[in-house]
């Protein structure tokens, strides 16, 4: 479930990126984007530990 939100984050964050360069219409500021990528690098750290637990046992 967190990699699964992790990608979408990252994909949000992506498609931000690219209507920035190519259309030149970001709907989202600079901390917004940064603040998604942190939720992203979150989620993904968050399911990483998670199935490192489950490895463990």
């Amino acid at each position: 479930m967190a990699l699964a939100i992790a990608a979408l984050l990252f994909a949000a964050f992506v498609l931000d990126l690219a209507l920035g360069a190519l259309a030149g219409a970001a709907f989202l500021s600079d901390v917004q984007a940064m603040l998604l990528l942190l939720a992203a690098s979150v989620a993904f750290v968050v399911a990483i530990l998670r199935r490192e637990a489950e490895a463990r046992k």
